[in-house]
């Protein structure tokens, strides 16, 4: 829109002309946006809004007479106020690169004030002090001419050919010296010690290393002998079982063998060691019934029956006895037991018949008879129920 102006964002817009909106002020003032300005009636400047710099470079003389050059940077601007925007706007709008000249000169001439109440060694030891002091006094002074300061630092402090700063400073770089020599000595023994506590370190990593490497093949060694050992004792433990196997097929051989032996000999032997007994005792029983037959002419002819009869009795006996598998427990003794056993029924079946002959027959028995005496006898015509 025709004479439609804006002020940057920066920038503080001064409209001179007329009176209105203007109160006690020469112009109007407009920041932050736009305003109609009638080309005829009005006239539009801009103040800067911006930060600016000044530089001082000033000799001080301190409390105690020492000449000092103070080098100083103040950041600054127009304050954002109305009020500030007139009072700068009235001092610097023809020209405003006057601003950071004036500020330099105000903040010289506090700071040539300040220090001239300090000494040397506040200076030196307390500059932030030295700034805020000089602050606080030129704060008053900047806010007439609308400025505002936001910073101020002291770039350094130069007591020129005195030495005075220096000798100052002595005893501090002695003792700096000393506790850097110190240090020095100190990180020097730390670094020897790190290099033998290092040299320790190795040696005994070295005597680890080569404990299990020992250790290693020891084992290896050892691992190998039982390993070249396993065969023959792998064939030794083999062959002692197979000896031990062989030992024990033997045992069992000559156990069989031996049954073998008592089976067919010692068996046999003793059946027939008991029949030639049972024979003879058969053979002198016969002899002791003759005898008694030889004795007794009434028995004569029942007892030489008896005694022819007895041998076969006694010989079947031997007989079955001589192909009979007998398992004797006692041995010869148990055979003899058995055969004594069979006799002794023989001769009790005889002593029963003896008995049942010698009793008189009565007359309706049709087996009595009368010999030529007259006297009755019993003749054995057959077997007996």
């Amino acid at each position: 829109m025709f004479g439609y102006r804006v002020p940057a964002p920066d920038q503080a817009m001064l409209i001179s002309g007329g009176r209105r909106g203007m109160g006690t002020a020469p112009f109007r003032v407009v920041t932050g946006h736009g305003a109609f300005v009638s080309p005829v009636f009005r006239k539009t400047r801009f103040l800067t809004l911006a930060m600016c710099e000044a530089e001082v470079d000033e000799k001080c003389v301190t409390h105690q007479g020492i000449a000092l050059t103070v080098r100083a940077v103040i950041a600054f601007k127009v304050a954002n106020d109305k009020e500030s925007i007139v009072n700068a706007g009235q001092r610097f709008l023809s020209d405003q690169d006057q601003m950071s000249v004036l500020t330099g000169r105000i903040f010289a001439g506090h700071l040539r004030s300040i220090i001239g109440s300090m000494t040397v060694e506040e200076i030196v030891t307390e500059r932030q002090k030295l700034a805020t002091e000089v602050l606080e006094t030129s704060k008053a002074e900047m806010g007439k001419i609308g400025l505002i300061v936001d910073s101020l630092q002291i770039q350094s402090i130069d007591d020129g050919q005195t030495g005075y700063i220096a000798a100052m400073a002595a005893p501090h770089q002695a003792a700096i010296q000393r506790q850097a020599k110190i240090a020095q000595a100190q990180a020097t023994q730390a670094s020897a010690e790190a290099e033998q506590a290092a040299a320790r370190n190795q040696a005994e990593y070295a005597r680890q290393t080569a404990v299990v490497k020992a250790e290693y093949t020891a084992q290896v060694d050892r691992a190998q002998a039982q390993a070249a050992q396993a065969g023959p004792l792998a064939a030794a433990h083999a062959q002692q079982e197979v000896l031990t196997a062989q030992t024990e097929l033997a045992q069992r051989a000559a156990e069989l063998r031996q049954q073998q032996l008592v089976a067919e000999v010692v068996r046999p032997a003793e059946a027939e060691a008991e029949r030639i007994r049972v024979l003879a005792l058969a053979d002198a029983e016969r002899m002791r019934i003759q005898a008694e037959a030889a004795a007794s002419n009434d028995r004569v002819a029942l007892d030489r029956m008896l005694i022819d009869q007895l041998p076969l009795i006694v010989k079947e006996a031997a007989g079955g006895l001589a192909g009979a598998n007998v398992n004797v427990l006692n041995g010869a003794d148990g055979l003899g037991q058995i055969a004594a056993g069979l006799v002794g029924q023989g001769l009790t079946i005889l002593d029963s018949v003896r008995q049942n002959l010698a009793t008189p027959r009565t007359a309706t028995d049709p087996r009595a008879v009368t010999d030529g005496d007259g006297a009755a006898r019993a003749r054995h015509l057959g077997p007996v129920d």
